[in-house]
This record gives structure tokens, C-alpha cells and sequence, in this order.
């Protein structure tokens, strides 16, 4: 083809795609979103991992759990984050993500020790606050913190991990409604400066190892999978047994603070309801590391026992006791009939 026809088309190439309308790029955003047409029912289309196997979040119930004595307390190394220092918090259209440091780790995973990077959060709405992922025989709580880490030992970052056998190791805290908490307060006190997605601002760092519940040794272990998508099957999760309290106004600001859409979006979305449905547990097992539901059962069994005891004591007692009445009387009744008999005779 000779330059000038070549030049030509090109021209006229350019002038086509210029007189084509310009779509702008939704201010929504996200390529996912937890309703509507890209909604968690729509996951598995663009990211068929979320409706494949070893997925999360579950229902934790009787009948999947086993006791399992290797489970050691987790060792928490570098959680205690300086005041003097700074922690970015960011809306990131999904939930609001605090960025950890990377020398905050876990050791007591397997052999290996897995780096932290970051926790965010998961809630309902006002109306209906049930907004944890996991559930407890059915029971949901009010929201539910992550504290996400990856095999450092293994990767040298989060976004290489995420996909990689025993690449991720996910902290799940169950949040219920009660008591004002300081600690979580270091998180909810700034709501307002990342109320649109993309806007953060700097905190003061805090012992993160205060956002967990009481006696932390108690957990439930399992493998399972990021709760948004692409929905890796690589997460191996430790959820606490007990929960933490937040008040009810602490609550009502995480419910109504933020929004996943960005400051100049003509249509807001509030930020409600961010958690994923419990998912199908096909044939696996969550490990625990208490004994509590065990000792109760022996407890209750060796309370039957002495119940079912001192039921047949006393019914032996009393029989016996029955028995020497019966006795008595019949021998001071003979003599009586005797001599009736010889009255009449």
C-alpha cells in the first residue's frame, strides 16, 4: 500500500474513533460487589474459584468439629505498633483496610511464619446488624474483624502468595454488641476522614493484639478461602472462640460512616452489609483447640450418673423402709383376727 494511502486510513481511523461517545469509567468501581449484577450470586461467572471448593466463610457446628491437641496458642510478634508511628487507613470500596507493618508476624502456623499486611472489616446495617461472615451453630454476630498475613517465609509478598499453597493465613475476630471498646475505637474514631472509596488518612499506631478477644488459645482451625473474590481456596483460618464487644453507638458508626462508592459519584451506595453468606463445608473438618464441649459432656455425664444413683438409693430406702412398716403390721393385725374368730366360734 503506498504511504499516503496508508496515511490516510490512518487519519481517518483517528477521526472514527474521535466522533465515537467517550464511556467514562464507572465511579462505582469495583468489578465485584456484594448486590446487585456483579453481586455475590454473579461471583463465580468472572471468578469461577467462588464456586469451587474449600470456600469461606462456614458455619461453625457440632458436627464438624474435632479436637486436636497440636493446636499451640499463636505467638504474636510486632503487633504493639509505637503511637509515634503511622498507620495508613484507607477506604478501598469494599470495607475500610488498615495497612499493617510488615515486621508484625505470627509464629505457631505450622512451621512456617506468616508476615502480617492488613485488617479490615465486615458488617451489616442498622436495621438488621448480623453481619459476620462466619457463624457459630447457626448464630451470627454483628460484624467480624480480619487480620490478614501471608507465608513470608515461603513469599516474598501478599500479592504472590494469595494463590500459592499455604500462602495465607487469616485472623477472624466475631464482634458482638455490648460494652464501649477503647481499642476499636483507634479504628472507628477516623471513620469519617475515609468516608468515600480511595480517601485514607494517616493514625497513630496501637497494640493491634488488643483488637482480640479474651483467652485467644481457644480458635477453630480450618482451610478455606479469601471471602471476596477471586476467592483463592488458600487461606488457613483461625477464628476465635470468643468474641469481642463493641457498643452499640461504635456499631451504628460503622454502619452508617462510609460508602463504597467515591466522593463524586452522582449515585452514593452506603457501605452496609459487606459480608459474604456462609458457604457449603463438603466433607472437612474444623480442628479446635479447646476441650471445653468434651469436658462439659464427661461433666454432665458424671452428673446423670450420680443423679441415676441417688434416684435408686432413695427408691431402695424407701422400699425397704415400706417393707418393715408392712412387717410390724401384720403382726400386731394377726393377733386380732385371732381373736375375733374365737368371739364368734
Amino acid at each position: 500500500m503506498p504511504h499516503h494511502s496508508l496515511r490516510a486510513a490512518t487519519v481517518l481511523l483517528l477521526v472514527i474513533l474521535k466522533q465515537q461517545p467517550c464511556s467514562p469509567a464507572p465511579l462505582n468501581g469495583s468489578k465485584w460487589t456484594y448486590v446487585g449484577p456483579n453481586g455475590e450470586k454473579s461471583w463465580s461467572k468472572k471468578y469461577p474459584l467462588c464456586g469451587g471448593l474449600l470456600q469461606s466463610p462456614i458455619d461453625l457446628h457440632s458436627d464438624i468439629l474435632q479436637y486436636d491437641a497440636s493446636l499451640v496458642p499463636l505467638e504474636f510478634q510486632g503487633y504493639n505498633v509505637s503511637a509515634t508511628e503511622q498507620l495508613n487507613l484507607t477506604n478501598d470500596g469494599h470495607s475500610v483496610r488498615l495497612i499493617l507493618r510488615s515486621d508484625m508476624h505470627i509464629q505457631g502456623l505450622h512451621s512456617h511464619r506468616y508476615s502480617a499486611t492488613q485488617l479490615h472489616l465486615h458488617w451489616g446495617n442498622r436495621n438488621d446488624p448480623r453481619g459476620s461472615e462466619h457463624t457459630i451453630s447457626g448464630k451470627p454476630f454483628a460484624a467480624e474483624l480480619h487480620i490478614v498475613h501471608y507465608n513470608s517465609d515461603l513469599y516474598p509478598n501478599v500479592s504472590i502468595a494469595s494463590d500459592k499453597t499455604e500462602g495465607l493465613a487469616v485472623l477472624a475476630v466475631l464482634i458482638e454488641m455490648g460494652s464501649f471498646n477503647p481499642s476499636y475505637d483507634k479504628i472507628f474514631s477516623h471513620l469519617q476522614h475515609v468516608k468515600y472509596k480511595g480517601q485514607q488518612v494517616l493514625i497513630p499506631g496501637f497494640n493491634i493484639e488488643e483488637l482480640l478477644p479474651e483467652r485467644p488459645a481457644e480458635y477453630y482451625r480450618y482451610e478455606g478461602s479469601l471471602t471476596t473474590p477471586p476467592c483463592h481456596p488458600t487461606v488457613l483460618w483461625t477464628v476465635f472462640r470468643n468474641p469481642v464487644q463493641i457498643s452499640q453507638e461504635q456499631l451504628l458508626a460503622l454502619e452508617t460512616a462510609l460508602y463504597f462508592t467515591q466522593v463524586d459519584d452522582p449515585s452514593p451506595r452506603e457501605m452496609i452489609n459487606n459480608f459474604r453468606r456462609v458457604q457449603k463445608f463438603d466433607e472437612r473438618l474444623v480442628y479446635i483447640s479447646f476441650r471445653q464441649g468434651i469436658i462439659l459432656s464427661v461433666a454432665l455425664a458424671g452428673i446423670l450418673g450420680i443423679c441415676v444413683v441417688l434416684a435408686v438409693s432413695i427408691w431402695l430406702f424407701r422400699r425397704k423402709k415400706s417393707s418393715k412398716k408392712g412387717d410390724n403390721k401384720g403382726v400386731i393385725y394377726k393377733p386380732a383376727i385371732k381373736k375375733e374368730t374365737e368371739a364368734h366360734a
